[in-house]
């Protein structure tokens, strides 16, 4: 095709020596490399470089082809990613897997609105300097990620840049003071500085090599040798945690206790087994399974397990309640929730679920939930929690529940410590995303808010990944994925208190302020198309 025939600002630039079609394809290679640190060979790697290749995509380009790389890297980054939310919603949502498919499109398309104006912003302020658009790209990455978690009813912080690094313990402990988006900063600075390394022409070569080399060198010595400075966190306390492992159903028939009495003997004998550690926990996860307080098969026997284990017992649960109810009427509301029941056999505490995931637990914009109400009957209908509820133990510790999704939330979480959480308890249904690698994605996330808040996190699961998760990340596991089996995870309570437990999403703010320091001056004057 002749360059007349291109479209104007798909038109070849004789002013510089990236044609927009390259940079477009370039680009949306590097979102998929990205996802290779998520997913498949989970080699960090790839996320301190792809950005750095992003960036030098859209530095030179005009302004149009710099938003669409943007947009072309998030749409591949989640295509290959989170390729398990098309098989979730087909499997378990009751869509057609062409539904399915066309969902995980509309989320890639907002993910890539959002960093098509990640990289608009830096093309912009890179009109004025390539050397303060580099400066100013980490502060902008951070926003972007934090517009994301802070979507209307559909915010999805999932596969942030920071937790690519989650695994290792010494870069992890930044989040202490910023959360998960200084971590993202960090590594989107360094991507950042190998784009400044490629465009400042007027520095020799070998001084931009030695700053990078130099870059290079800190951090893999943070990396290799920070760990040795990490604390191990010691554990006076154990609690069983359960993995009941049921499939994954759409419905429970009425007689479903008759039917699972041997499997619900089972779960109680894994409960109660000896054990030389002697936990003075129970834990069962959200699981697909109907147990509710209001139900007295499950209550009788949860006040059963309880008493015999002399321990406290924490189950999920649906929680019914007597409200009003979308119909204006007075009647009984579900919520996904989690219940504490004492050593003497009474319900003593209860949290409901604050953070829902749409259009699975329920409805958030009725206009949408029609059109998916058209296509699936599947749509949860829980009502949301309210209050960051905090429980008591016997000895007069405080403890939290997290449910499932919430893990993701970072100021959701660090709500919990704040208020005087010690201990901090994940409880999950991750069966849904079958063998795919959300299980981990999940893990990961759950990882970071341990640190974040300095708590141990006991997670607790119906099919994997069960584990703890000390204050520094360390993470315990002993059950294989998908088999039902009991562990004794260790933890112990804090009380300490760190900076982003005390003053949240600062850091996240702050990004967000100097990005429009920067971008604001920049929209006042003209450049060139």
């Amino acid at each position: 095709m002749s360059a007349s025939r291109w479209p104007a600002w798909l038109r070849p630039d004789p002013k510089n020596n990236f044609p927009a079609a390259f940079r477009l394809m370039v680009s949306a290679i590097t979102g998929a490399g990205l996802a290779l640190s998520f997913t498949w060979l989970y080699f960090p790697v790839y996320a301190w470089i792809s950005i750095g290749l992003l960036l030098m995509m859209v530095l030179g380009a005009r302004p149009k082809v710099a938003y669409f790389c943007g947009f072309y890297h998030a749409i591949a980054f989640v295509l290959a990613s989170v390729v398990w939310i098309a098989d979730v919603l087909a499997v378990h949502g009751g869509t057609s897997r062409l539904v399915g498919w066309g969902i995980l499109l509309l989320i890639a398309m907002v993910w890539g609105i959002l960093t098509g104006g990640f990289t608009w912003t830096v093309n912009r302020i890179a009109c004025r300097s390539v050397a303060l658009a580099c400066l100013a790209a980490p502060f902008v990455w951070v926003t972007s990620e934090f517009a994301r978690a802070h979507l209307p009813e559909i915010g999805f912080p999932w596969n942030l840049l920071g937790y690519s690094a989650a695994a290792n313990r010494a870069l992890l402990q930044v989040t202490t003071v910023t959360g998960i988006y200084g971590l993202s900063f960090v590594m989107a600075a360094f991507n950042s500085l190998l784009a400044w390394a490629d465009a400042a022409k007027a520095i020799s070569l070998k001084k931009r090599l030695s700053i990078i080399v130099s870059a290079v060198a800190v951090i893999l010595c943070t990396m290799s040798f920070g760990t040795r400075f990490v604390p191990e966190a010691k554990a006076t306390h154990f609690a069983r945690a359960v993995q009941p492992n049921f499939p994954e159903v759409d419905s429970y028939p009425a007689d479903w206790f008759a039917m699972h009495k041997d499997d619900m003997d089972e779960l109680d004998e894994l409960s109660l087994q000896p054990s030389a550690h002697r936990p003075d926990l129970i834990i069962w996860p959200e699981a697909p399974a109907p147990f509710s307080w209001q139900n007295n098969q499950f209550s009788k026997r949860a006040s059963s397990l309880a008493i015999r284990a002399e321990h406290p017992f924490l189950a999920g649960v649906i929680e019914w309640k007597t409200e009003k109810v979308s119909s204006g009427h007075i009647g009984e509301a579900p919520y996904n929730s989690a219940l504490l029941v004492d050593p003497q056999g009474q319900k003593v505490f209860v949290y409901d679920k604050r953070h829902l995931v749409p259009f699975g637990e329920y409805e958030p914009f009725p206009l949408i939930h029609r059109v998916v109400q058209s296509v699936s009957d599947e749509v949860g209908g829980f009502h949301k929690g309210k209050v960051a509820a905090i429980g008591t133990l016997p000895a007069g510790h405080k403890f939290a529940v997290f449910i499932c999704y919430e893990a993701i939330f970072p100021g959701e979480i660090r709500e919990f410590a704040a208020r005087g959480a010690n201990l901090l308890i994940n409880i999950s249904n991750d069966g849904w995303f079958g063998e795919s690698a959300a299980a981990l994605q999940h893990l990961h996330m759950a990882r970071v808010r341990a640190v974040e808040n300095r708590r141990w996190v006991l997670r607790a699961t119906n099919s994997g990944i069960t584990a703890a998760i000390d204050p520094y990340g360390k993470v315990y596991e002993s059950i294989p994925r998908d088999v039902r089996g009991a562990v004794d995870l260790p933890y112990d309570f804090r009380t300490d208190t760190t900076l982003y437990a005390r003053f949240g999403d600062w850091f996240a703010w702050m990004c967000v302020l100097v990005s429009a320091i920067l971008l604001l001056p920049t929209l006042w004057k003209k450049y060139d198309s």
